[in-house]
């Protein structure tokens, strides 16, 4: 699957663990040179690329924080600088704050909408110009299920995720024609950090909601990654793709 992706540059967002940390490695493994972004994790994005360089490929980290405009397009810059511009973005960079509506302080809401939506959206603007030039492109949304089924206490990040969805839509619309696809993954719940820390009665209720009966790995989503990288994934545009054991029907 990687002959088409050889020495070509990708950007992971939140790549220091979970499903960032697997998609950075997946796509190293087809032969991309992986720039490999942090907020507050730099030790951990420090193994991701020590793990990456070990096994013979080209990685390095990134710090920036992607709800900042200047912050994402200077992390763009030093990858261009470093390899040549971003020809795969992963947008995996994503925050919870949750909590009931009636309680959520604006910071929780702001946060959450300035992280996961609005560096979604600095993050691919800042790689599109490079892209439209060299007439091809790729880039991969990590949306969630709960922004197709919502989820109470989660109202921010589903508005975020639900926005994802249709910014992925509409940017795939605007460069079709210059061989630049654009989609999103939607995971459902996946083993991560996040997940692992929940009460076991919550996770007994969540595993109800799957038909399938059990979380999935990260590396079912970084498969999704990879393959939406390459050329056998190029007639594929504009669509959410639901990674969650069955959760969203």
């Amino acid at each position: 699957m990687g002959t088409d992706l050889n020495g070509k540059v990708a950007l992971v967002t939140g790549a220091s663990k979970g499903i960032g940390k697997a998609s950075a490695l997946k796509l190293a493994k087809l032969g991309l040179k992986v720039a490999v972004n942090y907020n507050t994790s730099e030790e951990l994005a420090r193994g991701v690329v020590a793990a990456i360089n070990s096994k013979g490929g080209e990685s390095f980290a990134v710090h920036a924080d992607v709800s900042q405009s200047d912050q994402a397009r200077g992390m763009v810059d030093e990858v261009a600088e470093a390899w040549g511009p971003v020809d795969v973005l992963v947008n995996n960079a994503g925050i919870i704050d949750d909590g009931l509506l009636i309680r959520m302080p604006d910071e929780a809401w702001e946060r959450v909408i300035a992280t996961n939506l609005n560096g979604t959206f600095y993050c691919s603007r800042a790689v599109l110009r490079s892209m439209v030039r060299a007439r091809w492109g790729r880039i991969i949304n990590i949306s969630s299920v709960v922004g197709i089924r919502g989820n109470a206490g989660q109202s921010n990040y589903a508005a975020s995720k639900a926005a994802i969805n249709g910014f992925t839509k509409s940017l795939a619309k605007e460069v079709a024609n210059r061989n630049i696809t654009v989609n999103a993954i939607t995971p459902g719940y996946i083993r991560t950090d996040t997940v692992e820390v929940l009460p076991q009665e919550l996770k007994d209720r969540i595993l109800t909601w799957i038909p399938q009966g059990h979380f999935g790995e990260v590396d079912d989503i970084a498969h999704m990654v990879a393959y939406l990288a390459t050329d056998k994934a190029k007639y594929i545009t504009g669509q959410v793709i639901s990674v969650d054991g069955g959760m969203a029907m």
